[in-house]
């Protein structure tokens, strides 16, 4: 009886286990060649919150461009510099000292300081001015089978996918490496793309690094989502069967 038991434990086990090629990273990435890595910068989005600082050889005559600020409240901290940035709006715009009414759409932070630098020049608010913008609000949010799941901000200007990962406590044991789902806004139009964090071949496209707000899905695999109660497909039921009626036959033999 003894025997038998073991039998059918054996049988259990080796369905329930799973793989080094469901589990391993990367696995081919010393096939990889080294390659130049292509850094992006996204193009601005509604709700981003910006930091604009315009300079020139007169600080005193760049005053106006600049938002004014109180030192003695909150001073480098983030959120506090947050409310005091410039926030663009659902249609694509700022409101910029002097100049007014600015849009960004399509624009990037380094093709938005060309730009006002520009008008700076060509309008003669600024001789030889300097502007500098940046992103205040960057942030990334992964969900599912992650440690520790939530929203992430980041000062970077570039993080990749895996670092994204680590911030969530990489994924947990129970995570499908081979389909995580990756939401972005690209130009106001949502796509959605599935990376296969098993191999290396993705570290070569426009998902290498995450971009501003792309949500990150990691879902359950079988294993997991079986422990909840449901029955992921045919091959699994047939699974069962075939255990439940060895165990029948072993035990009534």
């Amino acid at each position: 009886m003894l025997q038998r038991l073991g039998i059918v434990f054996m049988l259990v086990l080796f369905c329930a286990c799973a793989t080094k090629k469901e589990i391993l990273y990367l696995q081919d990435i010393d096939t990889q060649k080294e390659a130049a890595i292509s850094y992006s910068n996204p193009t601005l989005q509604p709700n981003d919150v910006l930091r604009i600082d315009v300079g020139a050889l007169n600080p005193e005559s760049a005053i106006p461009y600049n938002l004014p600020t109180n030192n003695n409240q909150g001073g480098g901290n983030v959120q506090f510099l947050q409310l005091q940035g410039y926030l663009v709006s659902p249609d694509y715009t700022i409101n910029f000292p002097v100049l007014g009414e600015i849009s960004v759409a399509q624009l990037t932070t380094p093709e938005l300081e060309r730009h006002l630098k520009q008008r700076l020049e060509d309008e003669n608010h600024l001789i030889a001015p300097s502007v500098n913008v940046r992103l205040l609000n960057a942030k990334v949010t992964v969900l599912g089978e992650v440690n520790a799941p939530g929203t992430y901000s980041f000062t970077e200007q570039n993080i990749t996918l895996l670092q994204a990962l680590g911030y969530a406590g990489d994924l947990t044991i129970n995570g499908v490496r081979e389909d995580v789902v990756v939401m972005r806004d690209e130009k106001g139009v949502k796509q959605i793309t599935h990376i296969d964090l098993t191999t290396s071949d993705w570290m070569n496209g426009p998902y290498y690094f995450v971009r501003p707000n792309d949500v990150i899905v990691v879902n359950q695999n079988n294993p997991k989502v079986k422990t909840a109660g449901y029955i992921g497909n045919i091959g699994t039921l047939l699974s069962v069967v075939t255990i439940t009626l060895t165990l029948t036959l072993l035990l009534t033999r």
